[in-house]
């Protein structure tokens, strides 16, 4: 296997950027996810390290090689496709083996290839079959399985879990989770879905209109989100957002005040804010960091709001809660044994150690 590195690539289609000035370095053997909504330039980006588009500026390496104009049947990369893009004339063990007949490998050494991806997918018994004879889930493993065969420096996916079904997605995500310990592989994963992108990723690239936000693990992007996009995109669901402004009530205190409610900003965090005073933020809070009063005990600071509930969903092990404060919406996501009833009382209960703010302008995390 091998590292990737990008450096200032930049793809345009006439006038239109569709990535720009990206620097992003994937170590040998890691597993990094490209996220961000449709249209952000993920997918272009993962074509260009393919060869399937052209780069417009910038370099990109595998290993130590320069590899803008090598041809992408010499760039030693496998891609797994969104679509399968199986021959479906051909026996799953054919599918398998045509890159590695191209190639003129020798016969056995096919066999043995084919034999082991099929021995670690577990289709061992499928190699006889037709894709049409295939659900959703064994077409994605003969696709990766075709991938694997190769033995590529790098495995290139491209939202390849799209088209199955919740459970199957659940199942393959845990296949691709052991493949890359199994194989020990270099994986750029290409996707929209945030929940891919934080159980897959051992770090996740976000990235937004072309150009890359933040490249952290998945739990410091989600901790720490860099910005307000960052904040918003992953979570679900999705962090809240409220403007108010920064009072100082007296030396180290600092006090959020917002239509509704207002409260003061734990000391320690509080001096982050010192520039801002009288001026106004943006704060955020997820909705798990927001609870119901019987499950908030365990929670050192915290901030009490009187609201009526707009309606509920019961989520069987948990309960999320839509209500407005002062004219702003406001999800939580409560205890189990929550059952808010649509238009009544309900107290909700800030965790003040989970808070975020943002620059209005900037739209950069300030906390």
């Amino acid at each position: 296997m091998a590292k990737v590195r990008l450096e200032n690539v930049s793809k345009k289609f006439g006038d239109v950027v569709a990535v720009q000035n990206v620097n992003l370095e994937i170590k040998d053997e890691e597993f990094v996810v490209m996220v961000g909504p449709s249209g952000c330039g993920k997918t272009t980006t993962l074509r260009m390290i393919a060869g399937l588009e052209e780069i417009t500026e910038g370099k990109i390496y595998i290993g130590d090689k320069l590899i803008n104009d090598v041809p992408p049947k010499d760039r030693n990369i496998a891609m797994v496709f969104q679509n399968y893009a199986l021959y479906p004339h051909m026996k799953v063990y054919d599918n398998m083996a045509f890159g590695l007949k191209l190639r003129g490998t020798p016969k056995k050494e096919i066999e043995e290839r084919v034999r082991e991806a099929a021995e670690i997918l577990s289709i061992s018994n499928l190699l006889d079959r037709l894709p049409k004879q295939l659900s959703g889930g064994q077409r994605q493993r003969v696709a990766v399985g075709r991938a694997i065969v190769r033995r590529p420096q790098v495995f290139l996916m491209d939202e390849p879990l799209s088209n199955l079904d919740a459970k199957l997605r659940v199942q393959m995500r845990a296949e691709l989770q052991r493949i890359h310990k199994t194989l020990k592989a270099t994986v750029v994963y290409v996707t929209h879905d945030q929940v891919e992108a934080m159980t897959l990723g051992q770090r996740v690239a976000v990235i937004l209109n072309g150009e890359l936000q933040q490249v952290e693990s998945p739990l410091m992007v989600y901790e720490k989100p860099i910005n307000r996009f960052v904040a918003g995109f992953l979570g679900s669901p999705p962090m809240n957002f409220i403007k108010g402004k920064i009072n100082k009530k007296k030396a180290e205190i600092y006090n959020y005040e917002s239509a509704g409610f207002n409260f003061d900003v734990p000391p320690d965090i509080g001096h982050l804010l010192e520039k801002y005073v009288g001026k106004e933020v943006i704060f955020g809070i997820r909705p798990e960091d927001i609870w119901d009063v019987p499950s908030s005990g365990w929670i050192d600071q915290k901030h009490l709001i009187e609201t009526k509930v707009d309606f509920r969903e019961l989520m069987g092990s948990e309960t999320y809660v839509y209500v407005h404060v002062g004219g702003s919406p406001l999800t939580g996501r409560v205890g189990a044994m929550a059952d808010p009833k649509p238009g009544s009382n309900f107290g909700l209960v800030f965790n003040l150690r989970k808070i975020h703010f943002f620059d209005p302008e900037t739209q950069q995390a300030i906390i």
